[in-house]
């Protein structure tokens, strides 16, 4: 046995046996989750040591007090966030209790008075916090920025001497935002209400689809963090009114307004939508869905999908064009991660330093933007991957830094787990990438970007028709598609052995890369037509001299060996050089 003196954080969900009840599975699916992602990290990163796990709770041994102390407080403020979007019965949610005292170590465990005070203190804690005691509270009162109540001597079961208690407070910063009336965080992100869809058909009946489709769309466009989505309480006081649109959007203060109606003609259903900018009274997009009236409400959730995947994008361009006539000094920080993502997706070195640029003085403006630190971490990941940066691995440190202060500031951002599951899809890291891509997929399952972006990792994964299926998907979704969601989809054709197929998709580009013309080289070679596959590789010397299979193989990622062999071989068909042995 061992004694020494340590901080000990002992922590208990709450509610665990009615939400195990509930759906057993689905809890521990999302505790789960939760470790991987945030727990067990926090832990880690505070240099703590977890030394026993329960089904709902954990002990954890510190060296220091004060790791003990932000430990918690990272842990509870993330979850907060987190827990944003869930319904209340569903969330999962802590209590915590830190307590310094004399532990014993006994192999593997810890035992003694120091350790049973600790699990009585969590028990004191509200819901979603932590409590600590006196011996806590002055090693870290002076030294962290986190107010504590003083909430006097306790009596706690088996324990025979009163304890005093503390009980962590808001951080000292938010709560001196929050007196002076400034928010902590203001984004001037476009704001967006959706009016109550109008019922065409003359059949009451059909009152439930229309108002369901729009509720439907006010809570998937929500999902995506760009928004600002007015709420359906202040919408709905709309319905059935015919009112000027400039003046509904002056009152809810929405700059874009969605309209719609609906209309039931025999076994026929038509949906129109449309996209108006209030600052000029343009209707910017429009769009007619026909649907075979079959099944109500497989109807309702395939014209949500397809209306929430496009609306952002178009959002985006309207307001991409009235940043051309700003300068980056003068634009908010919304607008400049804004223009930033339109610089990156143009995918040339030059784009991608204005890129980084524009998205550093986002993050100027508004050091506590996550979605900014997850778009930096983007921009500096295609940099990485592109070589267009003199220190690789000081970039890479960069990226995977910005993703995990983007983690740290919102949990439930889609776009800071695609990237994260991008990152690791170029690491060859295909398990970590799923967790990721899952994750982003449940946080937003209608974003044409981890849609397609799922399709692709299915096909490094060795599963290239259920990629196909997902690139696909992400077409529909967004029909005002990036130009490489082409590209995505031939990979996963030729993958399949679809080769005519292969090169219909990447014939869809406007221009083509050194490792699109390999793909189309070798899906060229394995048809048997060897002067076509000649003239690509043609292309790619004429593109990168020196471009060959070593080159090639370097930026695949296929969990199969017999994948990556079948494009080696059918590039080796088409006339490349083969890599020797010894070379």
């Amino acid at each position: 046995m061992e004694r020494k003196l340590a901080a000990v954080l002992a922590s208990d969900m709450v509610g665990y046996s009615r939400l195990m009840e509930a759906d057993e599975q689905g809890t521990l699916a999302r505790l789960r989750t939760h470790r991987i992602e945030l727990i067990d990290p926090a832990i880690a990163k505070n240099q703590g040591h977890i030394i026993k796990t329960t089904g709902d709770g954990m002990l954890v041994e510190f060296q220091s007090v004060a790791d003990a102390v932000r430990c918690a407080a990272e842990i509870q403020e993330r979850m907060r966030r987190r827990n944003a979007d869930v319904p209340e019965e569903r969330r999962i949610q802590f209590r915590i209790g830190i307590n310094l005292g004399d532990i014993i170590f006994d192999q593997g465990d810890i035992f003694g008075d120091g350790v049973n005070i600790a699990a009585r203190l969590e028990q004191l804690a509200d819901i979603g916090g932590f409590c600590v005691t006196q011996a806590v509270y002055e090693q870290v009162c002076e030294r962290l920025d986190i107010a504590f109540e003083d909430l006097g001597e306790k009596t706690l079961k088996n324990i025979t001497r009163p304890i005093r208690v503390w009980r962590a407070e808001v951080p000292k910063k938010a709560e001196a935002h929050k007196s002076e009336g400034v928010p902590a965080r203001a984004v001037a992100k476009p704001s967006i209400a959706v009016l109550p869809f109008a019922n065409m058909s003359g059949d009451p009946a059909q009152e439930f689809f229309v108002d369901g489709l729009t509720e439907d769309i006010i809570t998937e466009l929500s999902r995506r963090h760009e928004l600002f989505v007015i709420s359906r309480t202040s919408t709905f006081m709309y319905k059935g009114q015919s009112a000027n649109l400039r003046e509904v959007a002056h009152k809810l203060g929405a700059q874009f307004l969605v309209e719609g109606s609906v209309r039931k003609s025999g076994d026929r259903l038509r949906v129109t939508v449309q996209l108006i900018d209030t600052a000029n009274d343009a209707h910017i997009w429009a769009e007619k869905y026909d649907r075979q009236l079959d099944d109500v409400f497989a109807i309702q959730d395939e014209v949500t999908a397809a209306i929430v995947a496009t609306l952002p994008g178009r959002v985006e361009a309207a307001q991409q064009d009235r940043l051309i006539r700003k300068t980056p000094a003068n634009m908010a920080a919304y607008e400049c991660v804004l223009a930033a993502k339109g610089r990156h997706h143009r995918s040339s070195r030059e784009e991608n330093m204005e890129a980084q640029k524009l998205i550093e003085r986002a993050l100027e403006l508004d050091p506590d933007y996550a979605h900014a630190h997850a778009w930096r971490g983007c921009i500096l990941g295609q940099a990485w991957v592109y070589g267009w940066c003199a220190d690789k691995d000081a970039v890479f440190n960069e990226v995977i830094a910005e993703l995990e202060k983007a983690l740290t500031l919102d949990d439930n951002d889609a776009d800071v787990h695609r990237i994260l599951a991008a990152i690791n899809i170029n690491r060859n890291d295909l398990t970590r990438a799923r967790h990721h891509q899952e994750r982003a997929l449940a946080l937003n399952p209608n974003y044409d970007l981890v849609v397609v972006q799922y399709g692709e990792l299915l096909t490094w994964l060795g599963r290239p028709e259920e990629g196909m299926d997902w690139i696909r998907k992400a077409m529909r979704l967004n029909p005002h598609h990036p130009e490489r969601f082409w590209s995505h989809l031939g990979k996963a054709r030729f993958a399949a052995r679809q080769y005519g197929d292969a090169i219909e998709a990447f014939m869809h580009l406007s221009t083509m890369d050194c490792m699109q013309h390999a793909f189309v080289a070798a899906a060229y070679a394995w048809l048997g037509d060897r002067t076509a596959a000649a003239a690509h590789l043609a292309l790619i010397e004429a593109q990168e001299p020196g471009f060959g299979l070593e080159q090639v193989l370097a930026t695949l990622h296929y969990a199969r060996e017999a994948d990556r062999l079948h494009l080696s071989d059918g590039l080796v068909k088409a006339g490349m050089e083969p890599i020797r042995q010894g070379d």
